[in-house]
């Protein structure tokens, strides 16, 4: 299994990049928005992969942060989801946006990726609600970006964090807390996505302070 590749951009596609590593050129699928902050030919980097295997394909898809590449795993596990499905996804929303939408219960969110009809967004946002507030908690962790690699680097598969993402972080202990607090999961994450959806660059007692005002009873 080939969790991360790490080498020389040499070719930029509308849908992928060649990665070269020591001399072997790996053709990696990413979605609009990972392609859109990678750097240019000829610059160092390193993707968190998912390979697919089929009788007659191997397909490396490639994801800036193990967060994404998580949502990306689950997205193909439901019924319909396929990886151009996921990869439209989360090319539109990102992980954190994939998160909030599911945690709401806002399919409109999910359909407003291309390919991706109401039936496909509301059986996505069903299958995984449940699975939504263990990956938000998880979002600290998970958020660890590929970062730079040397041009002499290989396939690493060993996935250490780098750089934490600070909304990720901030949602994952801002849930956390609200767990401390007695509030259920699912309760909790409604409340750290609605939340962090009006305010994105809230830092985690933020966060807390306004889930808590959507969590208090009303009247």
């Amino acid at each position: 299994m080939i969790g991360r590749i790490a080498g020389r951009l040499i070719h930029r596609g509308p849908d992928h990049v060649m990665i070269d590593v020591g001399g072997v050129g790996y053709i990696v699928q990413v979605s609009d928005r990972t392609l859109a902050g990678l750097p240019g030919p000829g610059e160092a980097v390193a993707l968190y992969t998912d390979l697919l295997v089929r009788e007659d394909l191997l397909q490396l898809y490639g994801f800036p942060t193990l967060l994404e590449r998580e949502w990306h795993r689950l997205l193909m596990g439901v019924q319909g989801i396929g990886a151009k499905a996921s990869m439209a996804i989360l090319g539109t929303l990102g992980p954190e946006g994939v998160g909030r939408a599911i945690a709401l219960g806002d399919w409109t969110a999910i359909k407003a990726a291309p390919g991706v009809g109401p039936k496909i967004a509301q059986r996505v946002v069903n299958e995984l609600k449940g699975k939504a507030p263990g990956v938000m908690a998880l979002g600290g962790t998970l958020s660890a970006v590929a970062g730079e690699a040397a041009a002499s680097g290989g396939v690493i598969e060993t996935l250490a964090p780098m750089r934490p993402a600070s909304s990720a972080s901030a949602q994952a202990e801002a849930l956390s807390a609200l767990g401390n607090l007695g509030y259920s999961p699912s309760e909790a994450a409604r409340a750290v996505a609605e939340a962090a959806g009006d305010a994105p660059g809230a830092d985690t007692p933020a966060l807390i302070r306004a889930a808590l005002k959507l969590l208090a009873p009303k009247g």
